[in-house]
């Protein structure tokens, strides 16, 4: 069975999605890590028994110094893949050079790269907005597009719109892992 690493900084929505989705069934999660020691996501970890680390960026002095301890970390644990989940960091080569992974993000990439990209994608003039999952660069949400999955956005409050976006974002990453693993 091919084995994933999660790697998440909030509520641990996605997390938990891929976990009831995928974990034991189409892969096993071997790990989960997290730059938030409030991270919802780590409630998941524990009650799926998933080995987990809290590896919080100050006690490193530098980006590449977090990020070598990660991809320590992660080589302990050989996963298949490295999924990002809402991990809220802007990564190093030293990660992005050693570590195949994937990125979930909410906007129609190349449009609406880095933060609120929900809020921009919602305001600007394109009739749809949607979510994105690629490989993970050193380009911040650059690498090669897996799949993208859009949503109309006419007639939707913000709310609704975000709501929506929310959904769609945990079957486009499930999708994505099996169409990556299954290469």
């Amino acid at each position: 069975m091919k084995k994933i690493a999660v790697l998440f900084s909030g509520k641990g929505t996605n997390f938990a999605h891929i976990v009831k989705s995928l974990h034991k069934k189409e892969c096993e999660v071997v790990f989960a890590l997290t730059n938030n020691p409030q991270a919802g996501g780590i409630a998941i970890a524990q009650e799926y028994g998933i080995p987990f680390e809290v590896v919080e960026p100050k006690a490193f002095e530098s980006r590449e110094a977090y990020d070598a301890k990660v991809v320590d970390l992660l080589h302990a644990y050989a996963p298949d893949l490295t999924v990002l989940a809402g991990f809220m960091r802007i990564l190093t080569p030293v990660f992005t050079d050693t570590i195949q992974a994937i990125n979930l993000h909410p906007s129609l990439l190349p449009r609406h790269k880095g933060l609120h990209a929900i809020e921009r994608s919602y305001e600007d003039s394109h009739a749809e907005g949607g979510v994105s999952v690629h490989y993970v660069s050193s380009e911040l949400d650059g690498g090669e597009i897996i799949l993208q999955k859009t949503l109309l956005k006419e007639g939707l409050s913000f709310e609704a719109y975000d709501q929506q976006i929310r959904t769609i974002e945990k079957e486009a990453l499930v999708e994505a892992i099996e169409m990556v693993l299954g290469e």
